[in-house]
């Protein structure tokens, strides 16, 4: 894929995780996206496309549209892990100094990724794209219950751990590479509830973190399943609040797998 000259390029460099699960029928229009961005604006990308045990042709079709584009690769976890596993694999294999994560459906539109830039730039080593904040753009909202949902477990996740933020679990976030590499080292949950855990222990880390209100566009081929998957969420927080503490208590808050 051919794309701007360097000089024409503003960021030096960045890496881009994509986790997918049976995402054959849109994973194209959002790397056909996600390169046409970084070709136009990144010095040295990085696209890691993490497939969680797929069932369909997912990474088939990866494999195809990747196949001359030298800075994207494909990671196969084989088996149906969760997305905090998939997103963990493309972290701590990425190389750049940012680390982008965001979902195979672009509800978040990858040009947001210049606000969360942005963020980091004045000092914070973490920004966490939003869709809570009353300047966050919801351009296509989600069902109504849905955003219900998503409003009672933000307030279950304030209650049980001490954070403020509006939105955890918006899928689009940025991190400076040690900051990624130790809390994604850490990580545990392997779930949807994984970005509870990495805010949490980037909150007792004392890690400065940045919420961003961004653009969302709901795709009502979300793989969350509004019940099961919530349901699981809410049991986790207190396995969360519990492990982190006891991991602080023994000194392996952040951790690495590599220490």
């Amino acid at each position: 894929m051919e794309g701007k000259s360097t000089a024409a390029r503003a960021i030096p460099e960045l890496s881009v995780v994509v986790p997918a699960y049976n995402e054959e029928a849109r994973i194209t229009a959002t790397l056909e996206r996600i390169c046409a961005f970084m070709d136009s604006s990144i010095e040295r990308p990085e696209l890691i496309i993490v497939d969680d045990g797929s069932s369909d042709k997912t990474v088939e079709v990866v494999e195809k549209f990747i196949e001359n584009i030298p800075y994207a690769r494909v990671i196969e976890q084989g088996v149906n892990r969760g997305k905090g596993a998939a997103v963990r694999a493309g972290v701590l294999d990425s190389s750049r100094d940012l680390i982008l994560f965001s979902d195979a459906d672009l509800s978040t539109p990858i040009e947001d990724f210049l606000l969360l830039y942005e963020a980091l730039k004045q000092g914070p080593r973490v920004a966490v794209g939003s869709r809570g904040m009353k300047e966050s753009r919801l351009e296509i909202r989600q069902p109504w219950y849905r955003e219900m949902m998503g409003r009672i477990f933000n307030k279950i996740v304030r209650f049980v751990l001490p954070l403020t933020l509006q939105d955890t679990q918006c899928g689009f976030k940025l991190f400076a590479k040690e900051e990624a590499k130790t809390l994604f080292g850490a990580l545990r949950t392997e779930g949807f509830a994984f970005d509870v855990e990495l805010i949490y222990r980037a909150h007792l880390a004392g890690i400065q973190i940045a919420e961003i209100p961004v653009t969302w566009r709901n795709d009502e081929a979300s793989r969350v399943r509004a019940i099961q998957d919530s349901a699981h969420m809410f049991a986790q927080l207190l396995t969360i609040r519990v492990q982190v503490l006891k991991d602080k208590k023994a000194g392996c808050l952040l951790k690495t797998t590599e220490e």
